[in-house]
């Protein structure tokens, strides 16, 4: 049987049991039998061990997203330590967050975990006892006290790009910790590739000026939008805005500090917008923001908002305060709308309207 497994690579019926040899003396035939029952158990391990990377590296291979590669990594984290929860945790600009989570409570505290820090600046995985003196967590799964922790970074090529923290109510196996040294090296090369990929994602939908949403992917994303509103009858806003005699900026203080001033006016705009609205640099100092599930009320309020959020919004230039005004046309999805386009035509013609009347206004079509 072990000659079998070993040229056909399949170990299912050699496992320590079957393959066993039986010890029924003290003498060197018997310590012989113990010594091949042991290099026996040794080779079952590193088979599970080989299996479960193997399987592993195939599950992350599938992913690129990043939320779908730590939701696919979490449950094979949880399948092949014995875990019964856990959570990965990823470093983002904002600091670390959780990628994702099972069973325990308390996730948003385990950033800030001294445990967690230690294993990033050692780049070791650590067994943690609960029970033990110097081990201070919030150890409660869901429903019951965890009694171990696995903590261990992930990370890829020395970088630090995330941690990994699993618990169980009673032990872990014995080669657990050396199978997560394993898997985290993998996990660190996936999550490298799919913070990669974010990030080249992003520079693709975004206006590097602004840090808006540049004008091709904010129109896909209306057009979503607006196929979404068509197929659920739900409301949907647009507010088109343009900063008022622009030109006589850029003329007069030159063209960087115009940068400063729509970039200024862009933070302006994301800091009064409701949370899921999309400002959109829809070309030069025209500005669109879609949205969803607004009335003809809600466009209103935010487009004023907006109006006196950029009018007490300067850009410092020595001794000079630069201000701009921005004036505004907005619009709401209705029954007879033809088309997304349509809808960007009825707020350029409301714009239109705020301009001749006077600028610093919001006009509703």
């Amino acid at each position: 049987q072990l000659a079998e497994a070993t040229f056909s690579h399949d170990w299912s019926g050699c496992d320590p049991e079957r393959c066993a040899l039986p010890v029924d003396s003290d003498d060197e035939i018997g310590m012989s039998a113990a010594a091949f029952n042991s290099l026996i158990r040794t080779l079952a391990r590193s088979h599970v061990v080989g299996d479960a990377t193997r399987d592993f590296s195939a599950v992350l291979s599938r992913e690129f997203e990043l939320e779908g590669l730590g939701d696919a990594a979490l449950e094979g984290l949880l399948r092949h330590t014995g875990a019964e929860a856990g959570a990965i945790l990823v470093a983002r600009d904002e600091g670390m967050e959780a990628l994702a989570s099972h069973g325990l409570r308390g996730i948003d505290g385990l950033a800030a975990s001294d445990h967690v820090r230690r294993v990033l600046r050692v780049d070791r995985t650590e067994l943690l006892h609960v029970d033990a003196p110097d081990v201070i967590v919030d150890s409660l799964l869901v429903g019951q006290a965890a009694r171990e922790i696995l903590v261990a970074p992930v990370t890829f090529k020395s970088v630090p790009l995330g941690a990994i923290v699993l618990a169980t109510p009673g032990e872990f196996g014995r080669d657990a910790v050396r199978l997560l040294e394993q898997l985290r090296a993998d996990l660190g090369l996936a999550v490298n590739n799919a913070l990669a990929h974010d990030r080249l994602e992003r520079l693709a939908a975004v206006d590097p000026l602004t840090d808006a949403y540049n004008r091709r992917f904010g129109l896909a994303r209306l057009r979503e939008e607006y196929s979404r509103a068509v197929r659920a009858e739900n409301p949907l806003g647009i507010l088109m805005l343009d900063l008022d005699h622009f030109k006589t900026v850029n003329d007069t203080y030159g063209h960087l500090v115009g940068d400063r001033v729509l970039r200024a006016v862009a933070g302006a705009c994301r800091r009064v917008v409701r949370e899921g609205d999309v400002l959109i640099r829809y070309g030069g100092e025209e500005f669109l923001v879609l949205l969803p599930g607004a009335g003809a009320a809600d466009v209103k309020q935010v487009g004023e908002r907006i109006r006196r959020a950029v009018a007490e919004t300067f850009v410092e230039d020595g001794d000079l305060r630069v201000g701009v005004t921005v004036s505004l046309g907005g619009t709401t999805f209705r029954e007879d709308a033809e088309s997304a386009d349509s809808l960007i035509a009825e707020a350029d013609r409301a714009l239109y309207e705020a301009k001749v009347s006077g600028r610093d206004r919001l006009v509703l079509a």
